[in-house]
């Protein structure tokens, strides 16, 4: 009696709906223009990210080891300084609080704050705790990259988890090691913003683009007059603006909602290598090829061989081994014309000819953007 398994790599075709729905997004008219706000923005106009170092107390039981996690011992230590409590150096190190974690705390300080504003803040276990469920972080300093302390952070954590364990057996949902805690911190220092330095402003575009730089300046100068805005790169825009501070306000949410002639985006594919996603936009265009595109398939045979010893042996143990066949064919390509494409959804319907599946699209592209017949940018992220 024999037994055999065969395994074959198989290649499923490339889902017809899914290019069609990218046909029908990209090929697609804008409904409207866009706002000089929706591709630019004001320079100095930014947020800043704060960090610190912080103790989670309160825990059931689910702090960090502190045995093993020094820092966490010696971060009670420190804030129990402050508190005016000192401990022997014998205590320190003797000390097993189970119920508290080290935590790192990180915030977003947004453009304009000022002092008495919250932030939310993101609490996230640094230690080897189990959960911060159901802990308070205590009164945390959040420093900039300057090394100043912009804002105080404080307050109960919201962990959106669950977690039961016993007998060696464990169950979690979500994640238990980190938290939040909404207007969990206070603005203590005000950044210092250049907007209403000088006699103008710059724009900085979310992607160098000289065409989009070009537009923003000319929608500008159609508004405010000739001279007020001019393009100085690819990526910014210096325009004249008002001195005083009301009206330089008004004119920049004047300026950030007028709205840019439509224009036909560059010829762009992109390519996600990870994960074999690949997008293409409506300037997309195919010229005239022909590609040949086979199959390979590997098939593993596996068969029991059982030896025996011989009747009058002695010491003689039956032993069972497998005998495997590896084959390896590879199927004939065929050769298909592709016509040219001028428009998405030819293209969609060409590259469906193929047969192919998305890892091998990734080939076939960059090897028809190699012979020139693809008409757009290969962008792999």
């Amino acid at each position: 009696m024999q037994a055999s398994h065969t395994i074959q790599k198989t290649r499923p075709f490339w889902s017809m709906a899914a290019l069609c729905l990218m046909a029908g997004l990209f090929a697609a008219p804008l409904a409207h223009a866009s706002r000089i706000k929706e591709v630019a923005a004001v320079e100095g106009v930014r947020s800043n990210q704060l960090t610190g170092f912080g103790l989670v107390v309160g825990l059931d039981g689910t702090g960090d080891q502190t045995t093993q996690m020094p820092y966490t011992s010696q971060g009670i230590t420190n804030y129990l300084k402050q508190l005016g409590i000192t401990l022997p150096a014998a205590s320190i190190a003797q000390l097993q609080l189970k119920n508290v974690a080290a935590v790192l705390v990180t915030a977003q300080l947004p453009a304009f704050a000022r002092p008495g504003q919250t932030l939310d803040v993101n609490v996230s276990s640094m230690g080897n705790s189990k959960s911060l469920k159901g802990g308070t972080l205590i009164a945390t300093p959040l420093k900039g990259a300057d090394g100043e302390v912009y804002a105080l952070a404080q307050g109960n954590l919201i962990v959106a988890g669950a977690g039961a364990a016993a007998g060696g057996s464990k169950v979690q949902i979500n994640h238990l090691s980190a938290g939040r805690i909404p207007s969990g911190a206070q603005v203590e220092r005000v950044v210092p913003t250049p907007l209403l330095e000088g006699t103008s402003i710059n724009l900085g575009l979310e992607a160098s683009d000289f065409q989009t730089a070009q537009r923003v300046a000319k929608a500008i100068n159609k508004r405010f007059g000739a001279g007020s805005a001019q393009a100085l790169d690819g990526r910014t825009v210096k325009v004249n603006a008002p001195t005083a501070s009301d009206e330089r306000v008004s004119f920049i949410a004047e300026m950030e909602e007028l709205p840019l002639e439509s224009s036909v985006p560059s010829a762009k594919v992109v390519i996600n290598s990870r994960t074999g996603s690949i997008v293409l936009n409506q300037a997309v265009t195919l010229g005239p090829c022909a590609i040949a595109h086979g199959n390979l398939s590997v098939s593993i045979s596996s068969t029991p061989v059982i030896s025996q010893p011989n009747p009058l042996s002695t010491g003689g143990q039956t032993v069972v081994a497998e005998k495997s066949n590896i084959q390896i064919k590879q199927e004939p390509g065929i050769l298909i014309q592709v016509p040219a494409s001028p428009q998405l959804s030819d293209v969609v319907r060409a590259l469906n000819a193929l047969g192919a599946t998305p890892q091998d699209l990734l080939a076939i592209l960059q090897a028809i953007k190699a012979a020139g017949a693809l008409n757009a940018e290969l962008e792999v992220i």
